[in-house]
């Protein structure tokens, strides 16, 4: 087990529900607050972060993360619908609860992936998720008007026409795990 996963959510049950799933393939920490996530992070390859907890919440939990040297790759895990709001957010992935078994292992793998990329290329798959996110969660019409969502958009195309010799590179099967499940862009 080369790689550690910290995973946060102030539910109990549900921290060690997804601890157990990944278990067999990683080693596993475990958070119930936003504090001790900031305790534990640093020995950590990946976060799975829930977003809303009592105390400090999932986006501070983040925003904190990514304000240290090295932050590690984070999935927000969460039954929090998103918004353009998200555009914003420093997170590398966004799963909606429940998350299935295969989403769970697709989305540590992906960020695993990511963590090994030069930063403009992890910055593309964040953006890339962000973009498919909200086009899975919102129509086109709500969309299309969403000043969030156009800079997303223009900074996806700007990021692709400055990866694509690294996205060439990368071949289908990495990019696909690189995407992460449920990202199409």
């Amino acid at each position: 087990m080369d790689h550690t996963v910290l995973v946060v959510d102030d539910d109990p049950d549900i921290a060690r529900g997804h601890a157990a799933r990944l278990r067999d393939r990683y080693r596993v920490l475990t958070a119930t607050s936003g504090a001790e996530a900031l305790d534990l992070a640093d020995e950590a390859d990946a976060v799975l972060l829930d977003r809303r907890m009592p105390g400090m919440s999932g986006d501070e939990v983040l925003t904190a993360l990514y304000e240290r040297n090295n932050p590690p790759q984070v999935a927000m895990v969460t039954a929090v619908d998103p918004t353009t709001d998200v555009a914003e957010m420093p997170f590398d992935e966004y799963l909606i609860k429940p998350v299935r078994r295969d989403d769970l292992f697709a989305a540590v793998e992906s960020l695993l992936a990511r963590a090994t990329y030069d930063s403009q290329l992890q910055e593309f798959f964040a953006v890339a998720s962000k973009v498919a996110l909200l086009e899975t969660e919102h129509s086109v019409h709500q969309l299309e008007s969403d000043s969030n969502y156009k800079l997303l958009k223009r900074r996806l195309t700007t990021l692709r026409k400055q990866t694509t010799d690294q996205l060439d590179e990368l071949g289908s099967e990495s990019y696909a795990v690189a995407i992460g499940p449920g990202d199409a862009s």
